[in-house]
C-alpha cells in the first residue's frame, strides 16, 4: 500500500518548482502517492506580507533558489511575467490577479481528477525553466497540458462555469496547510507532520522509512 503524502504548492514559489524534481525521484523510487494541493502564495494569502518582511528576504530567495537550481542541474529562470501582479517599487499587490488565480484553479481542477501532481509537473516548467518567453501567451500552457493528458480549454471552461467550486478546493487546501503546522511552500505532510522545503525530502523519506516505507521492487 502506497504511503500518502500531501504536497502544498504555489506556482509563484521558486522552491515549490525546485521541489518537483525531488518529488519525481521520490515517487519513482518509493511506494509513495503524492497529492499535490495548490495554494495561493503568501503575497495573496497574507495582505502586505512583503511590506512587513525583512528587505533582505526577497534578495536571499533569488540568490538561494538560483544556486540550488545550478547545483541540482534544474533549468531555472524567474517567470516572465511574474505570476503575481505586484508593483516591485511599492510592493503593493494588485487586487486583480489573473495569472495566479488561473494557475491555481487549474491545478485545483486537476486535483479533483486525482492528477494534480502530473498537471503541475507539466505546467510549472513552462513558467520556470526559461525555455519560453511569455509563458502566458500562445499555446505554451495548452501544449504542456496536452502532453500530460489534459485539455486546458476544457479545464478553463469548467472553472469559468463554476469558479467558486475551485476556490473552495483551494480554501480547503489552505486550511489543511495551516493545520499541518507550517505556512510556507513547498510543505510536504505525512501523517500530520510537516516537512517544509525542497531540501526536506530526504527527511520525509527517513520518516516514512521508519514507518515501513520500502523502495519500489524491494522484497518485503
Amino acid at each position: 500500500m502506497a504511503f500518502p503524502v500531501d504536497l502544498f504548492f504555489s506556482f509563484r514559489s521558486p522552491y515549490s518548482y525546485l521541489a518537483l524534481t525531488g518529488t519525481r525521484r521520490m515517487v519513482a523510487a518509493y511506494d509513495v502517492e503524492v497529492t499535490l494541493r495548490p495554494v495561493y502564495p503568501l503575497a495573496v494569502r497574507v495582505p502586505g506580507f512583503f511590506k512587513s518582511a525583512n528587505p533582505q528576504f526577497a534578495k536571499y530567495v533569488v540568490l538561494d533558489s538560483r544556486r540550488v537550481a545550478q547545483r541540482d542541474g534544474i533549468p531555472f529562470r524567474f517567470p516572465r511575467p511574474d505570476p503575481i501582479v505586484q508593483d516591485m517599487t511599492t510592493l503593493d499587490v494588485a487586487a486583480e490577479q489573473p495569472y495566479i488565480h488561473r494557475l491555481t484553479r487549474l491545478a485545483a481542477a486537476a486535483q479533483l481528477e486525482g492528477r494534480s501532481l502530473a498537471f503541475t509537473q507539466a505546467i510549472a516548467p513552462v513558467l520556470w525553466d526559461g525555455s519560453v518567453k511569455g509563458w502566458n501567451e500562445g499555446d505554451h500552457l495548452a501544449n504542456a497540458a496536452r502532453a500530460a493528458g489534459f485539455d486546458l480549454a476544457a479545464l478553463d471552461a469548467a472553472i469559468s462555469a463554476d469558479p467558486d467550486r475551485y476556490e473552495r478546493i483551494i480554501a480547503d487546501n489552505e486550511r489543511d496547510h495551516a493545520a499541518s503546522g507550517h505556512w510556507g511552500v513547498p510543505t510536504f505532510v505525512f501523517e500530520g507532520e510537516p516537512f517544509f522545503g525542497q531540501d526536506r525530502i530526504d527527511l520525509l523519506i527517513w520518516r516514512m522509512e521508519s514507518k515501513g516505507l520500502k523502495r519500489r521492487g524491494a522484497s518485503t
